[in-house]
């Protein structure tokens, strides 16, 4: 069992308390983001973390000065970390940092098999090693940016829809291993369509705001594509335009709705997300063919 996430990463770096977020959004490989926070710590080196083939990014939210960090047994830096900035580190190197200033990171758990995952699901070569500088602290803007989308869901898992957490947890995968291990982006897209990965992201993302709106540029980036090419790929792998798919899924939740018979038309409306009654039933009679009342109606029958 890896020592890398969770209370086992907690007891490695002598916090009390590390909440952690699983996600199996990839068939072969678990990641994970672990929240580690000590206001007084006692001073001395981490514990060393059992090696594995992985790599973890370090999400820092505190500024620390002078840090002494370790890679096989040698000191490999001295250097100040500011706020904001990560650290990417290997864990076939063991790692080990001098505990001495309060801290307070999200550290996300990347393992071989899931970056081997991500580049075969983009049809892309495997990654052999992702390039950093040991110790040294990076103003990474996205990993910074999906970090503190996480921060709430440590505080309350059971209060997040799980598609989101799997959907940040490989948005920073695939930003790490674009950015730091080469990764691109190659023949698949070619033909047309999305990549099996480009596709499971965007209908989560949409699947994830079916009851409010996301805009459509922002679907199209997370793929690593320009909104116009997305548009046509989504079309061509799916069938239809992003936003019938949407409505389509708007649609078929009604129908689940629909058979609450507490349910006014104007509850099932809010409650799939559309602005009212009479959005609904346009939307409901162009995909069924029939009005949501009538709809209900026959269900009764």
């Amino acid at each position: 069992m890896t020592e890398a996430y969770g209370q086992r990463l907690g007891e490695r770096l002598r916090v009390e308390n590390a909440p952690a977020i699983v996600t199996r959004a990839l068939r072969t490989a678990d990641m994970a983001v672990t929240e580690i926070r000590c206001d007084n710590p006692l001073p001395g080196m981490s514990d060393p973390i059992q090696r594995e083939d992985a790599f973890i990014v370090a999400l820092n939210f505190r500024e620390l000065l002078n840090r002494e960090y370790w890679e096989d047994g040698r000191r490999a830096s001295v250097c100040d970390l500011r706020a904001g900035e990560s650290c990417l580190y290997d864990l076939k190197r063991e790692p080990r940092s001098l505990l001495e200033q309060p801290y307070h990171s999200l550290i996300f758990y990347l393992p071989r098999g899931a970056l081997d995952a991500i580049a075969d699901e983009a049809n892309a070569p495997r990654i052999r090693d992702l390039s950093y500088k040991p110790g040294a602290g990076v103003n990474d803007v996205t990993i910074s940016r999906l970090g503190s989308l996480l921060l709430p869901a440590l505080s309350h898992p059971d209060q997040v829809n799980p598609l989101f957490l799997d959907h940040v947890l490989l948005a920073v995968g695939v930003h790490v291993a674009q950015t730091y291990g080469g990764m691109r982006l190659m023949s698949r897209l070619a033909r047309g369509g999305l990549a099996p990965w480009q596709q499971r992201r965007a209908t989560e993302i949409l699947r994830a705001n079916i009851k409010g709106s996301v805009a459509l540029k922002e679907v199209a980036r997370e793929c690593g594509l320009s909104v116009g090419y997305f548009s046509h790929a989504f079309r061509r792998t799916l069938g239809v335009a992003p936003h019938q798919w949407l409505i389509e899924q708007r649609v078929a939740l009604s129908k689940e709705k629909l058979r609450d018979d507490g349910l006014s038309l104007s509850d099932v409306a809010t409650e799939c997300g559309f602005s009212d009654r009479s959005h609904l039933a346009r939307a409901f009679r162009q995909t069924v063919g029939v009005s949501p009342g009538a709809w209900r109606r026959t269900l009764k029958r």
